[in-house]
């Protein structure tokens, strides 16, 4: 029997959205208001998942309290209040889309969780606009 656990988690981040091999005009049409130079940002909310078997001893498919540290030190630190495509090594050659954060997300955190377990990101760039990654 498989159960998913989740942990909600918010960061605030700026972005720009941004191909340097395209001209300006390109860049615009394609990536609109969010080709922005001077950046824009936004309230990011975070839905982590994890799916597995139930732990027989402990009741768990993870403890959440671990999932939620892991959530702080290798996603809410590295992410929150920083402009992604400056203050964030992955972004330095990767368009910080919401598609390209969620994976970044899960990338962070797969090392951490026990591999036997299904890992889920699925990340809120607005409360209408969110993007899901399963590995």
């Amino acid at each position: 029997m498989k159960v998913k656990a989740s942990r909600k988690a918010s960061f605030n981040a700026a972005h720009r959205l941004h191909r340097s091999d395209w001209d300006e005009e390109k860049n615009k049409a394609v990536f609109g208001k969010c080709n922005n130079p001077k950046y824009h940002g936004h309230n990011y909310d975070l839905i982590v998942s994890v799916t597995g078997e139930i732990d027989q001893e402990t009741g768990f498919v993870m403890d959440l309290k671990v999932l939620k540290d892991l959530i702080k030190e290798h996603v809410e630190q590295a992410l929150d209040h920083k402009n992604l495509n400056i203050d964030v090594p992955e972004f330095k050659d990767l368009n910080p889309t919401a598609e390209n954060i969620a994976v970044v997300i899960w990338n962070k955190l797969r090392p951490h969780i026990n591999q036997s377990k299904e890992l889920e990101v699925v990340l809120y760039e607005t409360p209408r606009n969110f993007v899901t990654y399963t590995g």
